[in-house]
């Protein structure tokens, strides 16, 4: 069983839904839009199989940084 989206192409599995995954459970971006370092954040985030947002994702240049939370 694949465990990535990217995996399950690579198989041929094209119907491939990628189990459910809470925000609690990955780190928000405080990388901006459309850097560097945010598609860095998005290709590690489908590699290792996690949603590719997170709902408190730095969204723009005046958007605080996400808190991080203990878990």
């Amino acid at each position: 069983m694949p465990k990535s989206v990217l995996e399950a192409i690579k198989m041929g599995l094209w119907d491939f839904e990628p189990l459910e995954v809470e925000s609690s459970e990955f780190d928000a971006s405080n990388a901006m839009p459309g850097t560097k370092d945010k598609l860095k954040e998005l290709a590690e985030r489908a590699r290792t199989g996690l949603p590719l947002w997170h709902p408190e994702d730095r969204t723009d240049v005046e958007a605080l940084p996400p808190v991080r939370k203990p878990r």
